[in-house]
């Protein structure tokens, strides 16, 4: 089940436009997930883009192949979140160390900096990074570049009050 490249799917006008400026970490939010304000790592060394899932379990909805997945995003006080999304795409996956793995991809909406876009993410245990989701080269293509120098550029995380 291979598929081209997905890039932006900005309307055309917005496409040309000059792209939108990212810091190398940026918060993110991926409406049809119900995912808002995620902190993710804007990665031009990676091709595909990652999202952390605790948990994942195959399912199939009307003859087609679905994912269900459990995730926490580390949000403003975000509890547990549950997904289901039909399976865009499975392929192997070669990690920063070098490790092949044969991963599901989804297709979903990302918004950020005030723009929204399609992108692909694969699912993966992301446990132990720093950054729940990782934003590959494929999600930046066309409408975004990166200033490594910077950080949130677009947003920062409410702090939460500290408990009394």
């Amino acid at each position: 089940m291979s598929s081209p490249i997905l890039h932006s799917t900005l309307p055309p006008r917005a496409a040309a436009q000059a792209p939108i400026v990212l810091g190398w970490r940026e918060l993110v939010t991926l409406p049809s997930l119900g995912i808002a304000a995620m902190r993710a790592k804007i990665d031009t060394g990676a091709r595909s883009s990652a999202l952390h899932v605790d948990a994942q379990w195959r399912l199939v909805e009307a003859g087609a192949p679905w994912v269900g997945f459990r995730l926490r995003p580390g949000a403003l006080g975000a509890g547990e979140i549950e997904a289901l999304a039909p399976v865009f795409d499975e392929r192997e996956v070669t990690d920063s160390g070098g490790h092949r793995t044969r991963r599901v991809f989804i297709r979903t909406v990302l918004s950020l900096a005030g723009s929204e876009c399609e992108i692909d993410i694969n699912l993966a245990d992301r446990r132990g990074m720093r950054f729940p989701m990782l934003l590959g080269r494929t999600a930046l293509a066309r409408a975004f570049t990166v200033d490594p120098a910077r950080s949130f550029l677009h947003g920062r995380a409410r702090r939460r009050p500290p408990r009394a």
